[in-house]
């Protein structure tokens, strides 16, 4: 067989295009973002070069799931759920902690995120339920509960370490609902219910919350060391022991209170304080790419903040051009699932999108100051290792269904027949 470019970037060229562009900017402003990696290693080239490994690592495997037919993606759901299961009780029970966060398991010297598995898997697991029970009028009855069934434990098991990712892949859940056609009222209800209990979450938290506000004087080991003591406590402690850290973003978040510059602290707030001085110092231009300031003093500004460090550096035309890279990616998987013959690649395709898109949203709200601190990394451009190989697989899976999933008669373009002189 033949090995050519059109062999191995197959698929649609819109996403192919999306997908490059978020990686040459993810390059370029990691290796501009990550000065404190450089200096804490003595390695110049180190922190890209690993970053760059696993966009290529990334790559390779999103060309090899590209090729497999979308139908075959049902077969792996029952085992995904059983493996999201085990390693997100394994996380909460034995789980490693990094950078104070205790989301991590090693298997074999590989560390990784479960709910990085989780979040494909639920997605994986509803675009399933959804194809089976439609009708000719929507969805059967039964399908709101089977939805609930399969991904409510497993969202629950996520918001115990990380409950910003938990609310992100409920919404998509509700999302995928409502483009599955599933009975608006029960929608409305799940809302409802779910904003009852938000409202439940929080008085808990508020109330039972003891604060803890990072101190930049307060070293990693410090850090890591408190959530090691939390999980060495008993079970409730150890379920209840992010409260405190809940409890402090949201009060931040919602502390309105104006404070003059010369007043601030940055020791507290250097997250908040030093994202939105990149973002007010950029101006409409920006610095340039490798001329931002803040990313010496911004913490995680080569992951969870990089955002405010491409408006620093590439203005704010910049800003909102990576923000409309992901919007148009979903608009492009809206397409592609229209051109669908069957429901499951439609319903795959979109819950996938959704994922990636509402993630995006998420971390440029929070860079801009419009949702409180959450930690999730911003998809294909935050460096990172278990996510951005996780989100290759998302986009390989897109691209596998533009490929293998059954047009629509209406898709496939017409041939006139040929005049026979």
């Amino acid at each position: 067989m033949k090995i050519s470019i059109a062999n191995i970037f197959k698929g649609d060229k819109v996403i192919w295009m999306i997908f490059f562009f978020l990686c040459i900017i993810s390059l370029i402003e990691v290796f501009s973002s990550s000065s404190t990696l450089t200096y804490n290693k003595a390695s110049y080239w180190g922190p890209i070069i690993k970053h760059g490994g696993i966009l290529l690592a990334g790559l390779v495997i999103m060309v090899v799931v590209q090729n497999i037919d979308c139908k075959y993606f049902k077969i792996a759901t029952i085992f995904l759920l059983i493996i999201s299961a085990i390693t997100l009780l394994w996380v909460l029970m034995a789980g490693q902690s990094t950078n104070g966060a205790q989301r991590w398991v090693s298997l074999f010297g590989l560390q990784f995120q479960p709910s990085e598995i989780a979040k494909g898997t639920i997605v994986l697991a509803v675009a399933q339920i959804l194809s089976a029970m439609q009708t000719e009028d929507g969805t059967e009855e039964k399908t709101f509960k089977y939805v609930l069934t399969i991904t409510c434990p497993l969202i629950f098991l996520i918001m115990l370490e990380n409950l910003s990712t938990a609310m992100l892949i409920g919404l998509v859940v509700v999302g995928m609902m409502f483009f599955g056609r599933v009975s608006l009222r029960k929608i409305g209800r799940l809302i409802g219910g779910l904003a009852l209990f938000g409202v439940i979450c929080l008085s808990l938290v508020l109330l039972l919350g003891k604060e803890e506000v990072p101190d930049s004087k307060t070293s990693l080991t410090e850090q890591t060391a408190k959530v090691e003591t939390a999980a060495s406590e008993g079970f409730l402690d150890k379920v209840f022991h992010r409260a405190g850290t809940w409890k402090g973003r949201i009060l931040k978040f919602l502390n309105n209170e104006e404070v003059a510059p010369k007043d601030f602290d940055l020791d507290k707030d250097s997250q908040i304080g030093h994202s939105n001085i990149a973002i007010a110092s950029s101006e409409i231009v920006g610095k340039g790419p490798g001329n931002s300031e803040e990313r010496d003093f911004l913490p995680q500004a080569f992951s969870d903040f990089i955002y405010a460090i491409i408006i620093e550096e590439l203005g704010l035309f910049g800003g909102v051009f990576v923000m409309f890279l992901y919007i148009f990616l979903l608009w492009r998987a809206g397409r592609i699932a229209d051109r669908c013959a069957n429901n499951f690649p439609a319903f795959l395709v979109m819950g996938l999108a959704l994922l990636l898109v509402c993630q995006a949203m998420f971390n440029m709200m929070v860079a801009v100051g419009l949702a409180p601190v959450t930690g999730q990394p911003l998809p294909l451009i935050s460096k990172g290792g278990t996510s951005t190989i996780i989100n290759c697989v998302y986009i390989g899976a897109i691209l596998s269904v533009s490929i293998s999933a059954k047009k629509k008669q209406s898709a496939i373009p017409s041939r006139r027949p040929q005049q026979v002189s």
